[in-house]
């Protein structure tokens, strides 16, 4: 189907909704109240199983054939300890660092400084789909006090959201400490690992916000039963997570592609190594916070474009960003995962060549879908 024609899926991305329940149905954002209980989710699509998965020989084959000539873009551009020289020590998966601590990695992305750039890209991304806001809890600035960052990667949400607030104390913890030292005064990382028992006083913090756990975390109960502890009466927890699974709504993006073909393999690699990566399909975020006892549950649902394609200036410069991103270092999102599911480097990097070939295209309108999920701790 022609979208020019349909007059749909070039301005249908990022689709918001703000609601008690999840939902993706509706294409406008209408306000959240404080929600009735929420009925049980409907139930999750079928995952992706392992004879969906197109065989790594397939990529080796396609790779080699001519690749289209109407890109739009050249290929671009368990306890806290502190941030010592003893830690700094990674494994090394096909030429690329992972993390390391007590020799076995429970983050699947590369932690060096190809990743890094594109962990920052994605940062500014999704600062673009929450129109510049840093997050969407209810928050009053003025009394908050203390905030937790958990899984803060390079450190940029925790800088930009000390820099606004000043007089906040923002702490970032991760299992590589591959922050920046130059920070705001109000600003410390440590090292911290969140599914292990968490070392930090009970009821410290104002706000706890994570983002982008996805396929880190076996048990997301457990971890939210620890926010849970950590988190003052009264205070707000937000998380968001995104689909690994890419698509469109006009049919560009199908399951013969590379592009249909990631969330896949993603969703197969995760249960090779006992971490989900369908935790956004699941509605997993929301059902633990639920269970922990966070209440005032609320989420907005995000359609978010790859690539220019959009015809919207706000929805075009976040696919452009968005698709620099993922341009940027697909290796380091992949090879971890393509390594747990025995792939040769050359049958992933001829995957990934297919992939960049795709994402370049402007034939194809490629989207992923994120949720925000945001609660309150009772009084």
């Amino acid at each position: 189907m022609d979208p020019e024609k349909s007059g749909e899926s070039k301005d249908k991305a990022p689709e918001e909704v703000t609601s008690a329940k999840p939902t993706e149905s509706a294409a406008t954002e209408t306000e959240g109240t404080t929600p009735a209980p929420a009925p049980a989710p409907a139930p999750a699509p079928a995952p992706a199983t392992a004879e969906t998965i197109l065989p790594a020989e397939h990529w080796e084959a396609a790779s080699t054939a001519d690749p289209d000539d109407d890109s739009a873009l050249d290929e671009p551009l368990p306890s806290t300890a502190s941030i010592t020289s003893s830690i700094i020590q990674y494994r090394t998966i096909n030429g690329r660092t992972y993390h390391s601590e007590r020799g076995n990695a429970s983050y699947w992305g590369a932690n060096d400084e190809q990743q890094m750039e594109s962990m920052d890209i994605a940062h500014h991304a999704f600062t673009l789909v929450l129109e510049g806001k840093l997050n969407l809890a209810p928050l009053d600035y003025g009394k908050i006090e203390k905030v937790l960052d958990v899984g803060t990667g390079t450190g940029i949400w925790a800088i930009d959201f000390a820099d606004e607030h000043p007089q906040t104390v923002v702490i970032g913890t991760d299992i590589s400490p591959i922050q920046s030292t130059w920070v705001p005064p109000n600003v410390r990382f440590e090292i911290e690992d969140c599914t292990e028992p968490w070392t930090f006083e009970p009821a410290s913090f104002d706000y706890i916000h994570m983002r982008f756990l996805v396929g880190s975390i076996d048990d997301w109960t457990t971890l939210m039963g620890r926010a849970y502890q950590a988190c003052k009466p009264g205070g707000w927890i937000e998380s968001m997570e995104p689909s690994v699974h890419i698509e469109s709504d006009d049919g560009t993006v199908s399951d013969k592609m590379a592009l249909g073909q990631w969330g896949k393999l993603f969703a197969e690699g995760g249960r090779k190594f006992g971490r989900s990566f369908e935790v956004h399909e699941k509605g997993t975020v929301r059902e633990a916070l639920e269970a922990a006892g966070f209440v005032d549950v609320q989420e907005k649902n995000f359609k978010t474009p790859i690539g220019g394609w959009a015809r919207d200036p706000r929805l075009k410069e976040i696919g452009q960003y968005t698709q620099l991103g993922f341009l940027k270092d697909p290796e380091g999102y992949l090879l971890f995962l393509a390594h747990a599911l025995s792939w040769s480097r050359e049958q992933t990097l001829a995957f990934l060549a297919c992939l960049r070939r795709e994402l370049k295209s402007p034939k194809i309108h490629a989207l992923y879908r994120q949720r925000v999920v945001w609660a309150r701790k009772p009084e």
